[in-house]
């Protein structure tokens, strides 16, 4: 079964951007950590920034509270999956659980209503998962801009030079908050990029905005 990423993506019309967005949006993806996303959080409200989030169910049953916490500080969550694998590696019933179970932990941690927003691990969609994802009412959204956070060999510069290169507005930027499933401490590295992400942003005068 092949992936659906890249050009099919574009053909199956899977969103990367935001078009008529009035600015960009940071999306942050493998939370929540008990360290990273504090951190990102408190750079975010230091520099009037919003965000989406997201979540990755099994984090989100150990750390409900901080699930709460974001939205609670303003920003959107959506969906990562229940645990971070490989929609190829799963049958349509795993898919569908997977949905069903990070959809339901998020829910009642977040108090958000129900989810509309989901991305699913490494940026890649089976032709079943999704097909779960839509049956489900939820509404893919990959990115345009990233990072690279997720390497070991790299810098906070390296990271906020990747993520702003010709940006404007409608871009989705992709972040991530938690080292669970990337290289060790690798959140630092993005918080401190993060810093230099929304100082640019401002130099440019780009609004930070949440999908809607």
């Amino acid at each position: 079964m092949a992936p659906i990423s890249g050009a099919a993506a574009r053909g199956l019309a899977l969103p990367r951007t935001l078009p008529g967005a009035a600015g960009v949006a940071l999306t942050f993806d493998d939370g929540p950590h008990p360290e990273g996303t504090p951190a990102v959080l408190e750079v975010l409200a230091r520099s009037g920034a919003v965000a989406t989030f997201f979540l990755i169910g099994e984090q989100v049953r150990r750390r409900p509270a901080l699930a709460a916490r974001i939205v609670a500080s303003g920003h959107a969550v959506g969906l990562h999956g229940d645990r971070h694998r490989l929609q190829l590696r799963l049958t349509a019933a795993e898919l569908r659980d997977d949905l069903a179970r990070g959809r339901a932990a998020i829910e009642d941690a977040a108090g958000d209503g129900p989810l509309r927003w989901h991305r699913p691990p490494y940026g890649i969609y089976s032709p079943a998962g999704l097909r779960a994802a839509r049956a489900a009412g939820l509404e893919p959204l990959l990115w345009s801009r990233w990072g690279r956070d997720w390497r070991k060999f790299t810098t906070a510069p390296r990271i906020a030079a990747r993520a702003t290169r010709e940006l404007a507005a409608g871009d989705v930027i992709l972040l991530h908050d938690a080292d669970f499933y990337s290289a060790r401490s690798s959140h630092r590295r993005t918080v401190a990029a993060l810093e230099l992400i929304t100082a640019e942003l401002r130099s440019r005068k780009l609004a930070t905005v949440r999908p809607v």
